[in-house]
């Protein structure tokens, strides 16, 4: 029977920029000390909030090797590799088990809008080639193609597929997907504000994007949640809705890292396409910080 990846919350770690638009280095060892202390279950680095779809081969390789070698084995390291292109789907993903990554986080092939029959030929043919574990990433506001839960329960044939990081906002599909494909086959949830909604239904936590400011919380939410304790952890929830819905006023990772440099934490700009946040959902998101206590007013 498979075993989880990690259970409980993983943050999906910006990558800091350097004022010449370089990886900032020094900065991303902070980040990632800051949730090892915290206590963060597992760290994503490379993934969509890591801005990885902007980052050459060279960038994106040198990233996984630092992050596996910062964490030291100390939390579970999931490397972003997926790609449009199944052969530098591969690449990424033999690169990222050489450095030693935990696990595998591949987003269905974005633009090419593969049909289901394509999608399990697509991870198929990279599950052959790699021995690392597999988290399945479906998140077709992205990529303009999702999976059905009868292709879930024809991959979960596979052991190297450890599960699915869901991030459709389809409660159907995961609860056919948990209905088709057994309990080792896990699910975690891809939307901060759907996480205790997501465990009921059988959910082993998230990948979060508000755990780069707010690991304590998205830990108690998931934890709670792991305990059987979901009153509690919809109130936390709840609680903090508001500021969750304000990180996603534009897409995402304009407004984490906007709201991580409100803080002083100096993670730098965003490369293009990606840009600036608006001043007036800045602001928004400003007050909704302020009003967690995050800045003060």
């Amino acid at each position: 029977m498979r075993e989880p990846v990690f259970t409980g919350s993983c943050v999906a770690i910006v990558t800091p920029f350097g004022p010449d638009g370089s990886i900032h280095y020094d900065k991303l060892r902070e980040l990632i000390e800051m949730h090892i202390t915290a206590g963060t279950d597992a760290i994503c680095i490379c993934g969509t909030t890591g801005e990885a779809a902007t980052m050459s081969l060279h960038e994106h390789r040198n990233a996984v090797n630092f992050c596996v070698k910062e964490v030291a084995g100390r939390v579970k390291v999931i490397a972003g590799a997926g790609s449009n292109d199944t052969s530098a789907a591969v690449y990424l993903c033999q690169h990222a088990e050489e450095s030693g990554a935990d696990a595998l986080l591949l987003v269905t092939p974005y633009y090419n809008k593969a049909s289901q029959t394509g999608l399990i030929k697509h991870y198929t043919y990279i599950a052959d080639r790699v021995n690392t574990p597999i988290i399945l990433y479906n998140v077709p506001s992205r990529t303009g193609v999702s999976f059905t839960a009868e292709t879930y329960a024809e991959l979960a044939q596979n052991p190297k597929f450890n599960g699915v990081k869901e991030a459709s906002g389809n409660f159907s599909l995961l609860a056919h997907t948990r209905y088709l494909c057994g309990d080792d086959f896990y699910i975690w949830s891809g939307n901060d504000d759907q996480v205790v909604p997501m465990m009921s239904l059988g959910a082993k936590g998230v990948i979060s994007v508000a755990a780069n400011i707010v690991p304590d919380v998205m830990l108690q939410i998931t934890h709670l949640c792991l305990e059987g304790k979901f009153e509690e952890a919809a109130r936390v929830q709840v609680q903090y809705m508001d500021f969750i819905d304000s990180l996603f006023l534009e897409v995402n990772p304009i407004p984490i890292k906007a709201a991580m440099n409100m803080l002083g934490w100096n993670v730098g700009g965003l490369r293009l396409p990606l840009c600036d946040m608006h001043p007036g959902k800045a602001e928004i998101l400003r007050s909704a910080m302020e009003r967690i206590g995050l800045l003060k007013r």
